[in-house]
């Protein structure tokens, strides 16, 4: 199955506020779950319709967030026992790894995209991560 496959199918969940799904074609099958807090539903519930679009929100000049492109959970080291790709106030490079998003057993690489230095490090190591959900700030 196509990882575009399975984000359509994570928008049909979070759309029809379903906590689980399972799909089964000829050649995989694939079991997707989720969990939704009753203030994470009120949270959505009472957001104005023009503040909706994250899109029209400028970001902050000050710094970059760094934001998961994937559903998954959060790794800040390679190994269990090794260091942390970065830590605060780590000097980064454009195109240095941050961290690691799995998902699906696919351990997906999140790099930088500008120089920097971390400020913040805003999700902790094992935590599962939204499509979006903001990883690092990097102050310019």
């Amino acid at each position: 199955m196509k990882e575009t496959d399975i984000r359509k199918y994570a928008e049909l969940m979070k759309e029809l506020e379903l906590t689980g799904l399972e799909i089964t074609d000829e050649n995989s099958k694939v079991r997707l779950e989720r969990s939704v807090s009753r203030s994470a539903k009120e949270t959505v519930y009472s957001v104005p319709e023009s503040a909706a679009n994250i899109h029209t929100i400028p970001e902050a000049k000050d710094y970059i967030s760094v934001k998961s492109p994937i559903v998954g959970v959060f790794y800040a080291a390679p190994a269990e026992n090794a260091d942390p790709y970065i830590s605060i106030g780590d000097d980064v490079k454009k195109g240095q790894i941050l961290c690691i998003v799995e998902a699906m057993k696919l351990m997906n690489e999140i790099i930088a995209e500008e120089d920097g230095v971390i400020s913040e490090i805003c999700v902790t190591n094992g935590q599962v991560v939204e499509y979006g959900t903001e990883l690092f700030r990097i102050k310019r």
